[in-house]
Formats: C-alpha cells, structure tokens, sequence
C-alpha cells in the first residue's frame, strides 16, 4: 500500500464567504470557487476543499461539532486502491466510485477517501543558509531576505485529529493501512507516517473525549523556516489571530506557527521537519510543554534601537 499522504481535507462550514477570504489570505489558490465554495490548492496542488454544511454533496458530518467532513488521501497507483479495497473490504462496506477512488470509513467514524493521488512533482529550491564552517549556500550578492519575497505553503503537510481511543485509531492505520509510529508523547497520541512518505508524520492523534471528536489542526510545508516567519507575519497584519508560535517542535524537529481559522479547527505553518526510514526506533515523552517545543517566540510589533520597545514600562 503505497499511500503518500493527505491530498484534500474537506470541511462542511457555516460562513462560506469568510473561510474563502481566510484560505486565500493563508496563501492558497482559489481554483474553480464560487459563493458555494470550491478548492483552496498549494503549489503541489494538494489543499483544502469547503462547502456550505448544508450542501447535499457532502459526506455526511460528524456525530459532533467539527466541520472536518472527509480526508481523502493519495497513493501511487490503482493498484494502491485495489490492495486497499482488498483489505478494508474484508470487514467494512468499501465504495469504489466512478473515478476509481474509494471511500469507507475508519474505526472511530471519519469518512476517507483514497484515490491516485493529484500531487504535481516541485522542483523549487529550499531555503539557503550561510554558515561558519560549511560551504556558502547563498552566491556572493544574492540576499536571503526582501520585503516581496514569496512565502506560499508548497504542500499539505498533515492532520491532526481528536479521538476517544488512541489505541484503536493507532491499530487501523498501522495494521490496516501500513502506518508506521514515529514518536509518541505520552499522554496525547503517537504521530504516524505512511510508509510512502517519509515526513515524521502526516497524522497525528490526541486523546480527548467523545463529544470532541474531529480535527484539531492541519498543516502546511513551507520552503524554510523564513517563509514560515514571513508568512506568518503577513497573516497577522491581515488581521488573523496567531494560537500558537512561532517555535520549532523537538519530536519532528519542525517550526511551527499556528493560528485560530473560521474551520473550526487551527492552521499551522511549518517547515523542516525531519525524514525517517524503516531503521528509525520510536522515541516517548510525556506531554507537556518541554516535549512539545525546543523553543518558543511571540509575536510582537517591529522595532529598531532608539526607543523602549512597543509597550515596555517607563
């Protein structure tokens, strides 16, 4: 089972107008969308697709509050799907549909959909770096920073869900679906990657109750720690509210800056976060603060030398 990671999330919303302005001022691309909503893409293509609640088209939601409707993920080939169908079929009604994805639902009720995946191939450059000691990424005169610079998320990166039984959800995918654990902290959940992936994780699991069932947040790659400070600050002069960050995760390794969305759930920018192969042996910690991050900022007006800064006590 080749299966990459998640090409679309889907979401069911209640203010359609509101969540197009939040999607695009994130960085998305509108395609084919109008007042009823459409597709926000990346620059792979891959994205977040929403839809008024009430729209007949979509999978139905879930027995809570969260607007996440269905993750469609993407695999190398049909021959993925026919391996998939062949396993999910053995206990669970699998729905093959006219394009050849299929659809089916997992332990705890999310509606999936698997199809050949729609990722384009990027060939872009990451985000150089000079430093003492190793050879200069940048040519002489080529700056790293500039006030235009681009800074647009380059792909879905992963989701993270709440589930009443980490232990079942854990089970489905990696006995079913091929996951493999990378990490767990102990306390919330264990994050997961596909084996055709070999990002830290795609997935991720939080123990809550029941009646929170749905997704906590979803992420995107950006080209650098840079664009991700870039991209965030943007986001904030737009007037959108920042949860979390910047800071840089330990398990991952990943920057991360994370911000409050009209999707009922949070948005998060991210970058470098660290690959793995099947010689990886999962790492433990309890949740808590000195797990989650190595290192935590905030958000604060610009400032230069010759003043106190922004809001200091005289």
């Amino acid at each position: 089972m080749n299966i990459i990671g998640p090409d679309y999330l889907i979401f069911g919303v209640d203010d359609v107008a509101a969540c197009t302005e939040y999607l695009t001022a994130w960085g998305l691309k509108p395609v084919n969308v109008t007042e009823s909503g459409g597709l926000f893409e990346t620059l792979d293509g891959t994205g977040i697709i929403v839809r008024h609640k009430a729209d007949p088209t979509l999978p139905p939601p879930l027995p809570t509050s969260n607007m996440l409707r269905q993750q469609v993920y993407g695999v190398r080939a049909a021959e993925d799907l026919d391996a998939i169908e062949a396993e999910l079929g053995r206990d669970r009604r699998v729905t093959r549909l006219s394009d050849g994805s299929i659809e089916f639902k997992d332990d705890h009720g999310f509606e999936l959909k698997f199809q050949v995946t729609i990722r384009r191939e990027l060939d872009m450059p990451a985000e150089k770096i000079n430093a003492p000691g190793a050879p200069a990424q940048r040519r002489p005169n080529e700056i790293g920073v500039w006030e235009e610079m681009p800074a647009l998320p380059r792909t879905l990166s992963h989701v993270v869900l709440f589930v009443p039984d980490i232990e079942i959800a854990a089970r489905f995918y990696c006995d079913r679906l091929g996951f493999v654990i990378t990490d767990v902290l102990t306390g919330a959940g264990p994050f997961l990657r596909p084996r055709a992936n070999d990002d830290h994780h795609t997935l991720f699991f939080i123990r809550t109750p029941e009646y929170m069932k749905g997704c906590e947040h979803l992420a995107f790659h950006m080209g650098g720690p840079t664009e991700l400070m870039v991209a965030g600050t943007r986001f904030v002069k737009k007037g959108y509210q920042s949860f979390w960050g910047p800071g840089r995760h330990k398990f991952g390794s990943n920057w991360f800056w994370y911000f409050n969305s009209p999707l009922g759930c949070h948005f998060e920018y991210d970058a470098d976060m660290d690959k793995h192969d099947d010689t990886w042996v999962a790492r433990e910690a309890p949740m808590g603060a000195e797990a989650s991050q190595i290192v935590l900022f905030e958000m604060r007006e610009k400032w230069a030398p010759g003043g106190p800064p922004p809001g200091a006590k005289h």
